[in-house]
């Protein structure tokens, strides 16, 4: 079963429906093409530095007559976009104010679209205590008379 991060929009409405779903884990898309995999899931920046700094790696390693090796040093980029890709995305999520809900396990997307939907409603008939406002005298320490460390004068006191 994989685990998907569950992002709510800034808004927090009731509606189930708005929320986004990344599944962390590999991509291989990310692997393959990281920049056209960065720019689907407009992470524009992110695409962008990919593509400058694959080719900037393939161009070093030309000039430097490492032949294959030039290939291989861009794929340096395309393994970290493969494995760090769905985190970027979650970030990015959270840069534009969302939150994130938390984490559900299925096996597949809609199977995660509905265990959300069955523990967010479980969640919201939950009612939450309103906090103490007034703290309990009871609950407070009793007062010690006498010194205390350095506190020996006491003021209109003999």
């Amino acid at each position: 079963m994989a685990a998907y991060v569950v992002m709510e929009p800034p808004g927090r409405g009731d509606k189930a429906d708005t929320a986004a779903f990344v599944r962390d884990g590999f991509t291989w898309l990310g692997l393959l093409v990281p920049p056209l995999w960065l720019a689907w899931h407009r992470l524009w920046i992110e695409a962008g530095l990919a593509f400058v700094v694959m080719g900037l790696l393939s161009m070093a390693g030309q000039k430097l007559g490492l032949g294959f090796a030039s290939s291989l040093l861009s794929l340096l980029v395309s393994l970290y976009v493969g494995l760090e890709g769905q985190g970027l995305r979650v970030a990015a999520l959270r840069r534009r104010g969302w939150h994130e809900w938390g984490v559900v396990h299925a096996g597949r997307l809609d199977d995660a679209d509905i265990r959300y939907a069955l523990e967010a409603e479980g969640h919201a008939e939950e009612t939450v205590p309103a906090p103490r406002i007034v703290p309990d005298a009871a609950l407070a320490r009793p007062a010690q008379p006498g010194m205390a460390l350095g506190l020996t004068h006491i003021p209109g006191r003999p």
